[in-house]
């Protein structure tokens, strides 16, 4: 079994720390092996960091070699991480940011993504994660959106393509209630939602999503995400130029209002 890329160190050095302790204390791998009930494949792996050490192989190995709590303290950080690598210095922006303004082409927002939506969508990535893995992520989602909710004087603007709303996600009665949350979170007061139809020829939202963010400090940042990338931009020359795509793409929008009628529209033809 391979270990997977996204915590590779955690599960090494966890391995490790039972493997020093155990040799400490005199416990042999086949004493270890027994008491925790798992072959000597198994343990020599967790121990080398190729499979995750499980709670129970921690909670005996903390016990036979009397470690206090020393190896249980490793289980927080070998859960998986809620948000990908490549988005973890974006979702921390995100969390501070003062103004908030994202175009989406091909998916919902996942601001605005009903639970089975990201359920759905996250279950199904390439090359798949494992359970744990899904229920993190998903979590760590619908944490994000608390904000729209929590932080009333924040202004969250979308434009999100007719794509978006049309690509069946889970089948018909998942899209139709994910089109209803949308009207729902609409309704906010710090919540703008506007429709690019597909018929609009807005060139520059042929080139893909993108965010844009306003620090407390007042710094403008970008962030464009891609097939497992993404990368946050700075640079003013750079953040200037998203922005100033963002500004054509929703002047070709539709209004808040027509963009409720649309959406309501998509929703009564599933």
């Amino acid at each position: 079994m391979t270990t997977p890329k996204q915590n590779p160190m955690a599960w090494k050095y966890c391995g490790d720390q039972i493997k020093r302790w155990r040799e400490q204390a005199g416990v042999t791998r086949e004493r270890l092996c027994q008491a925790a009930s798992y072959d000597y494949e198994s343990v020599r792996s967790m121990e080398a960091g190729r499979r995750k050490p499980s709670l129970q192989l921690l909670t005996v190995a903390d016990e036979l070699c009397n470690a206090r709590g020393m190896l249980l303290g490793a289980v927080d950080y070998l859960k998986p991480e809620k948000f990908s690598s490549y988005s973890r210095g974006y979702t921390q922006a995100e969390s501070e940011a003062i103004a908030f303004h994202a175009y989406s082409a091909l998916l919902i927002p996942g601001l605005l993504q009903t639970e089975e939506y990201a359920q759905e969508t996250i279950s199904n990535s390439y090359p798949p994660l494992d359970d744990e893995t899904v229920v993190a992520r998903v979590s760590g989602r619908m944490q994000r959106q608390e904000r729209l909710r929590n932080s009333p004087t924040v202004l969250h603007g979308f434009v999100i393509h007719e794509a978006a709303l049309r690509a069946t996600v889970g089948g018909p009665d998942l899209m139709k209630r994910q089109l209803d949350h949308l009207l729902e979170v609409g309704e906010m007061r710090n919540v703008s939602i506007q429709v690019l139809p597909l018929d609009r020829a807005a060139y520059a939202a042929l080139n893909g999503p993108m965010i844009l963010l306003e620090t407390p400090d007042h710094e403008q940042l970008a962030y464009v995400e891609g097939q497992n990338t993404g990368i946050l931009y700075s640079d003013p020359e750079r953040v200037n130029l998203l922005a100033q795509r963002h500004g054509m793409i929703r002047m070709q929008a539709l209004s808040v209002e027509e963009s409720k009628a649309f959406i309501r529209g998509v929703a009564a033809e599933l």
